[in-house]
């Protein structure tokens, strides 16, 4: 089935580009902007009862859309636990996730709209270990790990099964400077995205590593496999990145650079193979990061025409033409396959390589790369 991100049939072979370069810059509508609800002293008490009206903004908006604006920090799924508990009413009523408010509306919360806060804890879950001493380790992360629980997880199974907990049954000890929920993590990678990610064992080594990402001291290289054949042999792609304001889930390279939490990104994307294939036309690349954006390069492919495959957020088609459903991907075709540094300690170069995952060359061999 058609993904619903291609363009109509008998055009899939138009170009989007112009229509792409003449909304470059051009801020969308902005929202309207809810205001919040003050709950006060008793905000996080489990026994309290929230009551408020809805404010006439909500008109039109769902009921989780619009608490999860109306309530700082509190996230979407978090909204949709409380009403799956019932502890929701509106007008007296309990409430459904799906109910449209017309504003106005008498809402009552039962107990904490935010949940206590997460502490990481161990977990024996194997792990790829690429290198390790005293000050750092380097983990080889499969595809479908997050590294950490989000900050509006409850204690359920986001918070099982992360690289963090991992970590902790194997290391113990980790540094500090993160936080709880992120102990040892200096920097992500994306749920489905593979490869090499650095782990700090101590406080001054995180610090360090900080400093060395901010200044640009490490080089990262990923290896991605996109639609489309990229023309260039080299490109460098200086879009700045910031969130999407209608798609929260998704970044973007459409919003002014001067807009709030829009950020320089640069990406250099290398053509190492153009491969025509009996289920479309592919490239795989080499890319290359100076700056270290949330979905960075993901945003910057698809803004160049040729998304991740696999990618489904970013315009990836669901199913790769008539390629047998069990070589489909159910990850993206990016991974982070080559770090080099100066070790923070002990000032040794360092140069670590992760082989591509046996999925992936699994899907190359089945689009004919030997």
């Amino acid at each position: 089935m058609p993904s619903k991100h291609m363009l109509p049939k008998g055009q899939r072979r138009r170009t989007v580009k112009p229509e792409y370069r003449a909304t470059r810059g051009i801020e969308p509508p902005a929202p309207p902007v809810i205001p919040t609800v003050d709950f006060g002293d008793d905000a996080e008490a489990e026994d309290a009862l929230h009551t408020f009206t809805a404010a006439p903004e909500a008109a039109g908006l769902r009921l989780d859309q619009y608490l999860a604006h109306a309530i700082p920090d509190i996230s979407r799924s978090r909204v949709q636990l409380l009403i799956e508990h019932n502890q929701v009413r509106v007008n007296g009523t309990p409430a459904k996730p799906k109910q449209k408010l017309h504003g106005g509306e008498a809402i009552e919360i039962e107990g904490a709209p935010h949940p206590p806060p997460l502490h990481a804890f161990p977990e024996d879950i194997p792990l790829t270990i690429l290198h390790e001493d005293k000050h750092l380790a380097i983990i080889d992360k499969p595809a479908g790990m997050m590294v950490h629980a989000g900050s509006g997880a409850t204690d359920d199974a986001r918070n099982h099964g992360t690289l963090v907990n991992a970590l902790l049954h194997h290391f113990g000890k980790l540094s500090d400077v993160g936080g709880e929920l992120r102990p040892g993590i200096v920097h992500r990678l994306d749920k489905q995205t593979s490869g090499i990610i650095l782990v700090a064992k101590d406080d001054s080594t995180h610090r360090k590593l900080s400093e060395m990402f901010a200044e640009r001291q490490l080089e990262k290289t990923y290896l991605a496999l996109v639609h489309g054949h990229i023309v260039r042999e080299n490109t460098t792609i200086s879009l700045p990145i910031g969130r999407d304001l209608i798609r929260r889930t998704r970044m973007t390279t459409r919003r002014s650079a001067e807009s709030e939490g829009v950020r320089p990104a640069v990406s250099h994307v290398k053509v190492l193979k153009r491969i025509a294939s009996p289920y479309g036309p592919f490239t795989l690349v080499e890319v290359s990061i100076e700056t270290g954006r949330t979905h960075q390069i993901r945003v910057h492919l698809q803004a160049m025409g040729h998304p991740v495959v696999g990618d489904t957020l970013y315009g990836a088609p669901h199913h790769v033409g008539q390629l047998p459903d069990t070589l489909s991907l159910d990850r993206n075709f990016l991974h982070a396959a080559h770090l080099a540094f100066h070790h923070p300690q002990t000032r040794k170069a360092m140069q670590i390589d992760s082989p591509l995952p046996p999925e992936l060359q699994q899907f190359l061999g089945a689009i004919g790369v030997n």
